[in-house]
């Protein structure tokens, strides 16, 4: 009765954990504007949608094409295009907590372990950040973990299936980003679970099958993975890649830069976005296990840090989404802290614990209910909320062009914006994919007069409109005198005194929407 009393407990808490990830993953799931790398995978999916044969789409910039896949099956159920995008990692974002539990389970063999590590990554500022957009990076987590899962089932007990899914795991993840790479090379560090016989000849078999198990890991995933040359640009994943690394030479000709920078930034990511006692909990978690748990410890320490020490050697460019696959790991290092101690020290544990929470529940509240308000790192800041990636006001301008349409449906209607992929006028045709009359055209990204498309457009009866932000207008008069009409303006969030875009730019971008008169 006491064991099925326990067991019931334990149902009863994974569901309330669920529930908490799911609604602050799922609740106001909009409320932060598009992103530009948002715009482009969304709009890449409805193209694939409609046209049978762009299926391989992504591969025109080098990217891998499955989450823009599965992102096409919840457009038939999900009418709102962000919504969608968005909602995809939501799921992918619950299927890694899901690997979490286990993957804690299996190191730890504790259920207390495993409890502990869903409820910190069920309410962590970074991951309830990154499982709410429309990006790739929570589906290669997902993959990720249950990569390691099944190949340590694979190892442990040298089962065939295990290795085949956990084959199916890196097929998935390596059509999903490059860095899925990084799971690939650090499937050997399961080796030391290998278990150890005192008869040669049994050890030997053992590590041939192991080896074997390994062989069909790789196995399967590079044959899914090749999928992609199906494609009329595969060349374009190896080529776009060396576009953001440096060459292996790198490392003795410049080692430090921008290693340490990156790395220190790496750092703050996981230390802000983990609500400051992430990484504490983890240090404890490693020192008080080290003994017991001593190859649990170092293949967690291995598979968090060697792609973040990597990375920030190679990576010419390095955000806080390129770490973020690193992060269940960490995560199940933190939650070893509460297994290991016991008496007073398990009650100031688990004091520390209840502040991780209140903290990260402030943090989370602002980013559901109030996104300018929360300390986001200056990158994310930057990128998600101040600057022309981030998409302010485009959802209120395609609504405004689709009120348009429908009270004159017979008048053509012609947007120019800035640029030509990307936030603009990917994160405006997103929204009126299902509207032929409206024709979006990219104009350029330096606007100094209009341009001759739009003035064309204009002549020949079409209403026409131009949106663009302030950092990309270069006009030198009113805009009354270049015939632009104001429709409306929407400010984007503040940028902080003294940086170089505040200077060159302003306080702050806008976002302008034009009609031409």
């Amino acid at each position: 009765m006491i064991n099925f009393n326990k067991e019931k407990m334990v149902i009863l808490l994974s569901v309330i954990v669920f529930l908490v990830a799911l609604l602050l993953r799922a609740y106001n799931l909009t409320v932060l504007p598009v992103f530009a790398d948002e715009a482009i995978y969304i709009r890449w999916a409805q193209v694939m949608q409609a046209e049978p044969t762009l299926r391989f789409l992504p591969l025109s910039d080098g990217k891998q094409p499955l989450f823009m896949w599965v992102m096409i099956l919840l457009f038939k159920l999900i009418s709102d295009p962000l919504s969608a995008g968005r909602f995809l990692s939501v799921l992918t974002g619950l299927g890694t907590m899901s690997g979490i539990i286990v993957l804690t389970y299996l190191l730890f063999r504790s259920t207390k372990a495993s409890m502990y590590a869903s409820l910190i990554y069920a309410v962590m500022p970074f991951a309830v950040f990154f499982d709410r957009m429309a990006l790739v990076d929570s589906q290669l987590s997902m993959f990720g973990v249950w990569i390691f899962i099944f190949t340590l089932l694979s190892v442990r007990f040298v089962r065939l299936d295990m290795a085949m899914l956990a084959g199916f795991s890196l097929g998935g993840a390596l059509l999903t980003k490059s860095p899925a790479m990084f799971f690939s090379l650090l499937i050997p560090v399961t080796i030391i679970f290998i278990k150890i016989s005192e008869n040669k000849w049994k050890q030997t078999i053992q590590l041939i099958k192991v080896l074997g198990g390994w062989v069909v890991i790789w196995g399967i995933g590079y044959a899914m993975f090749n999928i992609l040359r199906l494609g009329p640009n595969f060349h374009l994943l190896g080529a776009r890649n060396r576009d953001y690394v440096y060459p292996f030479s790198h490392l003795w000709e410049n080692f430090r830069d921008p290693f340490v920078f990156h790395f220190d930034r790496a750092i703050e990511w996981l230390t802000t976005m983990g609500a400051y006692l992430l990484l504490p909990l983890a240090a404890v978690g490693v020192v008080g296990n080290y003994k017991k748990y001593f190859k649990e410890i170092l293949f967690l320490l291995i598979i968090g840090f060697a792609p973040i020490l990597i990375q920030a050697e190679f990576a010419k460019v390095f955000t806080a989404r390129y770490v973020y696959f690193t992060l269940p790991y960490f995560v199940i290092l933190a939650s070893s802290a509460f297994i290991v101690f016991s008496g007073n020290l398990q009650k100031y544990l688990f004091i520390v614990l209840v502040v991780f929470i209140g903290l990260s529940t402030h943090y989370d509240l602002k980013l559901l209910f109030n996104p300018e308000k929360a300390p986001l790192p200056r990158s994310e800041r930057s990128g998600y909320l101040e600057e022309w990636t981030a998409g302010t006001g485009i959802k209120e301008v395609a609504d405004y062009l689709r009120m348009e349409y429908i009270r004159e449906p017979e008048k053509k209607i012609v947007v120019g914006t800035e640029g030509y992929f990307g936030t603009l006028p990917d994160g405006l045709q997103i929204y009126l994919n299902d509207i032929r009359e409206i024709t979006i055209v990219g104009v350029g990204l330096s606007i100094s007069e209009i341009p001759d498309s739009l003035k064309e457009s204009k002549l020949a009866g079409n209403r026409t409109f131009l949106v663009a932000n302030s950092s990309r207008l270069n006009f030198d008069k009113e805009f009354s005198e270049y015939g632009l009409k104001i429709i409306s303006s929407y400010k984007k969030a503040d940028r902080p005194f003294g940086l170089r875009e505040y200077v060159v730019h302003g306080p702050y971008d806008t976002f302008y929407f034009f009609e031409l008169e």
